[in-house]
């Protein structure tokens, strides 16, 4: 399988802040590729390079088999980029947005309407960007970069300020838009939606790569317990806790809490106790792993 994007130690400094601190990764054709991090991971930084919209300090990147930097005019029909923060023309309608976009690239206006309904935008199409909503106006933003039908999107926080409805159809269209054999690549505060949609993922922080690849992998990598809960009262404690063994069990009065790294066996017991009403199960998520490398600490 081939690249679509190569990285190679990336750097990009302002001052003394290093935002981009010695990356690498690859996304391979027809990839559906996450970016994760906190706040100031650099993760916008480390796109906006790749896209072409800044230029690197040193290290090399490729993009379809090109040099994005200096602009480079030959990517620019092939590449759709939503960015975290989207400016349109004044007193244009949604309709006359995209339209108007689409035209830079030849594409006809059919085309440009197409995605606006892929969007949910039609009953919206006449109405002036100021009366957009924000959610409106990022499904704008992402219907404008698939106008003109490229080979590789690069999505920012795609869904920010979206309802989670608008959050889960919006994930069909990304979906559809990769089954096209469309690279996608997509940075994402969600952690729910990368293991959704993402095949492969890179957890960033400070400025460097601190874990990659599939999700359920890097999930599996994490020596976590699973949480495995009753309602209190169901079994008495004493007897949860003789056979839950060296597992850790809690009760809050309302629910009891095994955190066991052997699950297997307490099911089984409870559910010869017929005790599996109101049970829940918690394995780690990719949420776990993103804490795990980046810490739990408040960051602005």
């Amino acid at each position: 399988m081939t690249n679509t994007i190569e990285v190679a130690d990336l750097h990009k400094h302002y001052g003394k802040v290093r935002a981009v601190d010695g990356v690498s990764f690859e996304v391979a054709d027809g990839e559906f590729f996450g970016i994760l991090g906190p706040n100031g991971a650099g993760k916008t930084t480390a796109l906006e390079v790749v896209e072409g919209l800044r230029e690197p300090d040193s290290g090399t990147v490729t993009v379809l088999g090109e040099r994005p930097w200096p602009r480079n005019p030959a990517l620019l029909p092939r590449i759709g980029v939503q960015l975290q923060a989207s400016s349109f023309f004044e007193r244009l309608t949604a309709r006359e947005q995209i339209r108007t976009f689409a035209s830079l690239y030849g594409v006809p206006a059919t085309q440009a309407d197409h995605w606006l309904a892929v969007v949910g935008l039609e009953d919206a199409a006449g109405q002036p960007n100021e009366r957009l909503s924000g959610g409106q106006q990022q499904r704008l933003s992402i219907a404008c970069a698939l106008a003109h039908g490229p080979d590789l999107v690069f999505l920012d926080e795609p869904t920010s300020g979206l309802d989670p409805q608008a959050r889960r159809n919006l994930w069909d269209v990304l979906r559809e838009i990769n089954r096209q054999g469309r690279t996608v690549v997509l940075t994402t505060h969600y952690m729910d939606e990368a293991e959704a949609l993402c095949d492969r993922v890179a957890v960033m922080d400070q400025g460097r790569i601190l874990g990659a690849g599939a999700p359920a992998a890097l999930v599996r990598g994490l020596d976590t317990p699973t949480r495995i809960s009753i309602e209190s009262g169901v079994v008495p404690l004493d007897e949860v806790r003789r056979f839950a063994g060296s597992a850790e069990v809690t009760d809050d009065g309302v629910t009891v809490s095994i955190s066991t790294r052997a699950p297997g066996p307490v099911l089984a017991a409870l559910a010869g106790r017929d005790a599996l009403h109101g049970l829940s199960v918690r394995a780690a998520t990719l949420e776990d792993v993103f804490l795990e490398l980046t810490g739990r600490e408040y960051r602005e």
